[in-house]
């Protein structure tokens, strides 16, 4: 008898290996971002072989660029602050403020209710109806 032969489909085979589903994106320490940094920096002093490095660490030339700039933001913000005792900063000073701002609208909205008031009374007045006077507090 003959064996009849099943087709397998391309893809039904196992999958590729070399290809990962989603690429994902390569996160640098900043103990290896500082080793390759050095690193580069000595290759520089020593009169080249920084593609050499950038090649066997998989990173471009403008990656390498801006971990310069990040470290060079750094040692001047670092060396940029001032020497001394700081201000005290309050930590209630933002909600002083904003119980300030609460209270001058809760004021303004008293101030606007005397004014409805006054002319209720004066309405009344004028259509005879006699209104008791209470004390304002």
């Amino acid at each position: 008898m003959n064996e009849a032969k099943i087709a397998v489909p391309f893809g039904a085979s196992s999958p590729d290996s070399e290809v990962s589903a989603k690429a994902q994106r390569r996160l640098f320490s900043a103990e290896e971002k500082k080793r390759i940094l050095e690193e580069t920096d000595r290759a520089l002093a020593n009169g080249g072989g920084v593609g050499v490095i950038l090649r066997r660490e998989g990173i471009y030339s403008s990656t390498l660029h801006g971990w310069r700039k990040e470290r060079d933001s750094a040692v001047r913000k670092a060396f940029s602050q001032k020497r001394g005792p700081h201000p005290q900063r309050n930590p209630l000073a933002a909600e002083n403020e904003k119980l300030r701002r609460h209270n001058q609208r809760l004021q303004e909205d008293l101030e606007k209710a005397h004014i409805i008031i006054d002319v209720q009374k004066k309405v009344a007045k004028l259509l005879g109806h006699s209104i008791t006077e209470t004390e304002k507090s």
